[in-house]
């Protein structure tokens, strides 16, 4: 009975990792309809924001760096919104009603992303800022003549090739600097240090259930409860429901679908930088850490249905609990116990290994899938014909 609680308690707080994963995921998948492969790199740049603030409160002593978690998370999710402002911006906004063009785009920003991780430095940084400055701020003035649609592709054929010009020249300059020049995180993995109220467990009769991933629990409760207040109860989330159900419509009766666009693709992208903030506690933080994650929340959104929050939930606690407790050798233990089970111990066994867990978690997926393709709880409505 101890090593079936314990098997459900991980189960439920990996399936809370994959919530909280999924739960940005749903919004722009399920909401927006864009596939985003570059999602894992959201969350890692929020599992990174994490370790920059733990890396800032360690110089500030042992009482302030207890605290840095409660600064950590709206820092990872202002960074990761901001980089998915972007990313919706200057990619997504021009690819709405094409997934296949958006799918490679977002893959290309999540190569990108990653590379840029490894080799960031102050050079990197300094060159960038200097290129936005010039070339968006000559569009921004250029675009106030009466004739701009007319020179538009001309202004930017020769401001974008000169700004590049201007901003690799001067990292040249200073690339002999070895303090800008030396890369602020590289491919290798960093590690993220939890506060003292966040080591050790909770003893039980059998087991220990660990401080983090109750943290991690509580955390994922309160961002789905913040996530149903938004979209439910406020003004905004109005609007982004109404543009789901109705685009059209929408912009006939004033609703900036441009800005609510905008708002669904950063709201969800910061939910995927609090989610790489709560992963950075459970192991080291790499270039390549939302690649472990991204597969799996995306079988969550599938399986609960585009769109919908109650089957996300329903169907992240039940890949979690059902991974863990089969790659775990859990169900192998239990039924071993019984000697009239023992093929079905031996079945078990074979699967009790987190790779093949996750084999058998496919195939499950893939059979589920055939009596439900559209998910637990299938759009109804307008959203139906999306």
């Amino acid at each position: 009975m101890s090593a079936l609680l314990e098997g459900l308690f991980n189960g439920i707080s990996i399936g809370s990792v994959l919530l909280l994963a999924a739960l940005g995921l749903a919004i722009v998948f399920g909401l927006m309809g864009v596939i985003n492969l570059a999602h894992g790199e959201l969350m890692m740049l929020g599992a990174y924001s994490t370790f920059v603030v733990q890396n800032v409160f360690k110089g500030f002593g042992s009482p302030f760096f207890d605290t840095y978690v409660l600064f950590a998370l709206p820092i990872a999710f202002l960074v990761s919104g901001l980089a998915g402002l972007l990313l919706e911006r200057g990619v997504i906004r021009f690819l709405y009603g094409r997934p296949l063009e958006t799918l490679l785009a977002t893959w290309g920003v999540s190569l990108i992303l990653q590379q840029f991780v490894r080799s960031v430095n102050g050079l990197l940084v300094i060159s960038l800022i200097v290129f936005c400055l010039l070339f968006f701020g000559a569009m921004k003035v250029l675009s106030r003549r009466l004739d701009w649609e007319r020179i538009r592709s001309l202004a930017i054929g020769i401001t974008l090739p000169l700004s590049l010009a201007i901003a690799g020249l001067l990292g040249y300059l200073l690339s002999f600097n070895s303090v800008l020049a030396k890369p602020w995180f590289s491919a290798r993995n960093v590690d993220v240090t939890a506060p003292a109220w966040l080591r050790g467990g909770l003893p039980l009769p059998g087991f220990q259930m660990p401080y983090t991933r109750i943290f991690i629990i509580i955390l994922t409760a309160l961002c789905l409860l913040g996530t149903y207040w938004f979209l439910n109860k406020s003004s905004w989330g109005l609007r982004i429901r109404a543009v789901t159900q109705n685009r059209q419509m929408s912009a006939c009766l004033g609703i900036p679908t441009n800005q609510v666009d905008a708002l669904t693709f950063a709201l969800g992208s910061g939910l995927a930088g609090v989610a790489g903030c709560a992963i950075s506690f459970l192991g080291s933080v790499g270039p390549n850490v939302g690649q472990n994650y991204i597969v799996d929340t995306f079988m969550v959104v599938v399986v609960g249905g585009v769109g919908n929050l109650l089957g996300t939930i329903i169907a992240a606690m039940a890949i979690g609990v059902a991974n863990y407790l089969i790659g775990s050798g859990t169900f192998a233990l239990i039924f071993g116990s019984v000697e009239a089970l023992k093929p079905l111990t031996d079945f078990f066994t074979f699967f009790s290994t987190t790779s093949m867990a996750k084999v058998m978690i496919f195939a499950l997926i893939i059979a589920f899938l055939q009596f439900k393709p559209a998910g637990i709880f299938p759009p109804k409505g307008r959203t139906a014909e999306l």
